[in-house]
């Protein structure tokens, strides 16, 4: 099964969780600016929540590589503790592209708010989401 990672994160609080996921699955995280080069079966996509939305980047990234993408699994952090799973799988749904249900977000630290976060918890927790997430579709004949 082809795995990859891609995030984007602006205070670097995504990014932890991304190489922390990367590290799980045995894949390299890299941000959404680096475009797929072949077809992926599981895409773990991580993003924050910056004025309730996931930035535009990473639409942008979805819209780039819709027909490389087998399914989307969701990652995040953010200060309001809420996820940008919504609008991503909105995005993707419209372009084709399949979106796991289950998704792992966490706080992440902004300014005085969540300081320290993600932390090891956290990013123990990203690991396990994203352990599941693999054996899920491996399960489910993905190779």
């Amino acid at each position: 099964m082809k795995i990859e990672v891609r995030f984007f994160s602006k205070g670097g609080n995504t990014s932890k969780l991304a190489h922390a996921v990367a590290e799980a699955v045995g894949a390299v995280a890299k941000t959404v600016a680096d475009d797929l080069t072949e077809k992926c079966d599981l895409l773990f996509l991580g993003a924050s929540v910056y004025a309730g939305r996931p930035d535009k980047e990473v639409i942008s990234f979805i819209q780039r590589n819709a027909r490389d993408i087998g399914c989307i699994a969701v990652f995040g952090s953010s200060a309001s503790g809420r996820s940008t799973f919504g609008p991503i799988k909105a995005a993707a749904t419209d372009l084709g592209v399949s979106v796991l249900e289950s998704d792992f977000s966490c706080y992440g630290s902004f300014m005085f708010l969540h300081k320290k976060h993600p932390d090891e918890k956290d990013l123990s927790r990203a690991a396990a989401f994203a352990l599941a997430r693999k054996e899920e579709l491996e399960q489910n004949g993905a190779n």
